[in-house]
């Protein structure tokens, strides 16, 4: 069961007007819950998409006991004591597909290669590398550990065993676990389709000319790469003036086509800022003013069936605030059931940083391993407006809310990009 956002409006900790990170990111997940929809999708296809079902294994992985090393296969009762060697005669070899099918007698052995099917009877296998060989006279070395270098069949999968668990995101490491099962198509949840549109009357698009006053709308070609990063589908809307008919208009048509909704601009408190007041009329909304910088201004609530994230217009602060909140509700709506916030690192700073105590910054950085260990520096002025200073980053200093300002050597957590952005 979800919590609406006017259950979330009545509870004891909840404030609008300065909501801790930490705070928001607890509420947004309370909303939210996969989309229903899967397709089945070929397993080259499936990469980067969330498994919808469970995946049983139709196998043993391995399918049968196979040497882990190059060497001699034996059995380990036929050994003496634990010093100098046990001489062993030579009756065969056992190659990775091409198994020896015989069953060596006592005292005999089979050279055997890495992943060969072990001979009948045999439970141990020596590196070559500890052997001797003299002719088809084998020389094993007493005291080896018995069932040693032996894999086991079903030893990392057994017929019937859950192999990959719904809501897993499909890597290349999860597509060769499939393949190994013989597995050729699978099935996944469909893509989130994620509407997004800009607003602001100062907004132009790549090819027009500027007029005073005029700017370059930058802030959906960044939501679209990220959205295509996270694995959906976008679907852009364009810019959308600063006009009560117009945001209403695009918000009916994103809500009749998309799971989600993103916005960038007006959701500050200026006479231009219509999309609370259309969010109001047509939906639900927590209107959120986080304790953060940069990314203050955050509206989340719902549109219809849509979710819906509205950014604040600062290029710097819609990255900001996708990668703190949007990123992390966009795979739980994908189905995914173990994504986390990225894991931070302790470096120390090179230079001293400024900050005024009481909200969660999140300044530019760039992450070295030093001499000493993780150093960073932050990318210089860190205006909102100042879109270079993610290109230069790859991660972000995050400044607790009671950190006040900082000497050069305080060690603070970096959170990585990932190649997110």
């Amino acid at each position: 069961m979800t919590t609406t956002p006017r259950e979330l409006s009545c509870a004891d900790d909840y404030d609008p007007n300065s909501m801790p990170v930490e705070r928001a990111r607890n509420f947004i997940a309370s909303l939210l819950a996969p989309i229903a929809g899967s397709e089945r999708l070929h397993l080259r296809a499936a990469l980067g998409r969330v498994l919808a079902t469970d995946l049983v294994s139709p196998i043993d992985v391995p399918g049968h006991d196979n040497s882990a090393m190059d060497g001699w296969a034996y059995r380990h009762a036929d050994t003496h004591g634990t010093e100098g060697t046990t001489p062993m005669r030579r009756v065969g070899e056992s190659f990775a597909g091409k198994p020896w099918l015989g069953t060596p007698g006592r005292g005999e052995c089979v050279r055997i290669f890495t992943g060969a099917v072990m001979p009948a009877g045999c439970d141990t296998v020596a590196m070559q590398e500890r052997v001797s060989v003299d002719g088809d006279a084998i020389h094993i070395p007493n005291g080896q550990p018995a069932g040693q270098n032996r894999r086991f069949r079903g030893e990392d999968l057994k017929a019937g065993a859950v192999a990959v668990t719904a809501g897993t995101l499909i890597t290349p490491a999860v597509l060769g676990l499939i393949a190994s099962l013989g597995i050729g198509e699978i099935d996944v949840y469909r893509k989130l389709r994620v509407a997004f549109f800009s607003t602001g009357d100062e907004l132009r698009t790549i090819g027009s000319t500027l007029g005073p006053g005029e700017i370059y709308d930058s802030n959906r070609y960044t939501l679209y790469g990220l959205l295509e990063r996270a694995g959906c589908q976008p679907i852009d809307l364009g810019n959308v003036v600063d006009d009560p008919a117009a945001i209403r208009a695009a918000f009916t048509a994103a809500a009749a086509q998309a799971d989600v909704i993103i916005t960038s601009g007006g959701v500050s408190v200026g006479e231009a800022d219509f999309i609370k007041q259309m969010l109001d009329e047509m939906g639900e909304v927590l209107f959120w003013k986080i304790a953060m910088r940069p990314g203050r201004p955050l509206a989340v609530g719902r549109i219809g069936s849509a979710m819906f994230f509205g950014l604040p217009g600062n290029p710097v602060s819609v990255t900001v605030t996708f990668y703190q909140f949007v990123r992390s509700a966009l795979a739980t709506l994908q189905g995914r059931r173990d994504h986390q916030m990225p894991p931070t690192v302790r470096a120390r700073l090179s230079h001293p940083l400024r900050k005024v105590a009481g909200r969660t910054e999140y300044q530019r950085g760039v992450l070295r391993l030093g001499e000493h260990g993780y150093e960073v520096r932050t990318t210089g002025d860190q205006g909102s407006g100042i879109l270079s200073s993610m290109v230069q980053a790859n991660g972000f200093v995050v400044l607790a809310a009671e950190t006040g300002n900082l000497d050069a050597g305080s060690e603070v957590d970096v959170q990585m990009f990932e190649g997110v952005i």
